[in-house]
């Protein structure tokens, strides 16, 4: 038995260059999202399957690290998790290439090498990290004065 399962789907229409497509998801959270190849590669008010997968893996990283310091009975104040994710040409195909996290957190009970265990942690528990098996994933982690 699963733990979750979530859907969502894209409507497209026209040429990649030309067309555009709509996403909708189960939950409703993402109905409308416009999508176009040029929001891909040029920022302009659209979403982007990169911009998707930062969200999904900056989320996911924040739960998995929260959970983590939890259980160490030292709960952050506060985590910022910032994604970037970086579509690249690898033999001239359009390829995901890297998820780089930068974590901000505020966790008044640990130092900054407790901090960063716990954040290495959480980089090999995150079930989207897993997810990118293979792909360049760098986590680069400060601890903010409480």
């Amino acid at each position: 038995m699963s733990i979750a399962q979530r859907t969502a789907e894209t409507t497209w229409e026209g040429s990649l260059t030309a067309g555009g497509g709509v996403i909708r998801s189960g939950s409703g959270a993402l109905d409308g999202l416009d999508v176009t190849w040029a929001a891909r590669t040029e920022p302009g008010g659209k979403t982007s399957p990169e911009e998707l997968v930062g969200a999904a893996h900056s989320s996911c990283f924040a739960m998995a690290l929260a959970l983590l310091l939890g259980k160490a009975h030292t709960p952050p104040d506060r985590l910022n998790v910032a994604a970037t994710v970086t579509l690249d040409d690898v033999d001239g195909v359009p390829t995901i290439v890297s998820s780089t996290l930068r974590v901000d957190g505020w966790v008044p009970q640990l130092d900054a090498a407790g901090f960063q265990k716990v954040v290495d942690e959480a980089a090999a528990l995150c079930p989207v990290s897993r997810l990118f098996t293979g792909a360049r994933i760098s986590v680069e982690a400060t601890l903010q004065p409480s």
